[in-house]
C-alpha cells in the first residue's frame, strides 16, 4: 500500500524475478518481494520482513540480493512491518484511489481550501455537503494532492490538511 500510495512511484511488480548464486555449499534462490520503477528512471527491489523475523540465513540474501542490484544499477531496501495507524489509513484511504472519486469542481475547491493548513471537517464543509466532498477529498489525500500526517493518528474530522507544496 505504501509503494502505491507514494506518487513518485511509476510501476510496482510484485515478485518479479528469481535470484540464483552459489554460496561455499550449495546454490540458494531468492525472490525479492518487489520491483518499483519511479518517475524519473530509478529503480528499487524491495524485500518485507519484520525485523525480529530476520535470521541469519535471511540476512545473508538480503545482502546477496542488495549487491546483485547495486551491480545493475538498481537500489535495494528491506523495509519492515508498516505501522499500525498508517496502514489503516492507508487501507481506508485506498477505497478511494479510483479516478471516478475525482469529481471537480470539488477537486479544485479543496485544492483551493486547503492551501493554508486546516482541519479536514472545516475544509470539507467550506467546499459543500460533507457526504458529496470527502470522496473526493479522500482522493486528493491519496493520489498525494492533499496531505497530512497519516501515521500520528486515525484519520477523524480534526485531522490537519493542506495541500501538497
Amino acid at each position: 500500500m505504501l509503494l502505491d500510495a507514494d506518487p513518485c512511484v511509476m510501476l510496482v511488480v510484485s515478485q518479479p524475478f528469481w535470484l540464483y548464486w552459489r554460496d561455499a555449499s550449495r546454490w540458494r534462490r531468492h525472490v525479492p518481494d518487489f520491483l518499483v520503477r519511479y518517475h524519473g528512471g530509478a529503480v528499487a527491489v524491495v524485500d518485507v520482513r519484520a525485523e525480529d523475523r530476520v535470521e541469519a540465513g535471511d540476512a545473508e540474501v538480503f545482502v546477496v540480493t542488495a549487491r546483485a542490484c547495486e551491480l545493475v544499477g538498481w537500489h535495494f531496501r528491506r523495509v519492515g512491518v508498516v505501522d499500525a495507524v498508517l496502514a489503516a489509513n492507508l487501507r481506508w484511504l485506498s477505497g478511494y484511489r479510483h479516478p471516478r472519486n475525482h469529481v471537480e469542481p470539488s477537486a479544485s475547491r479543496l485544492a483551493s481550501v486547503f492551501t493554508a493548513e486546516r482541519e479536514l471537517s472545516q475544509g470539507c464543509r467550506a467546499v459543500g455537503d460533507p457526504i458529496a466532498v470527502l470522496p473526493t477529498l479522500f482522493h486528493l489525500l491519496w493520489t498525494g494532492h492533499l496531505i497530512a500526517d497519516l501515521a500520528g493518528e486515525l484519520l477523524n474530522e480534526r485531522t490537519l490538511l493542506r495541500t501538497r507544496p
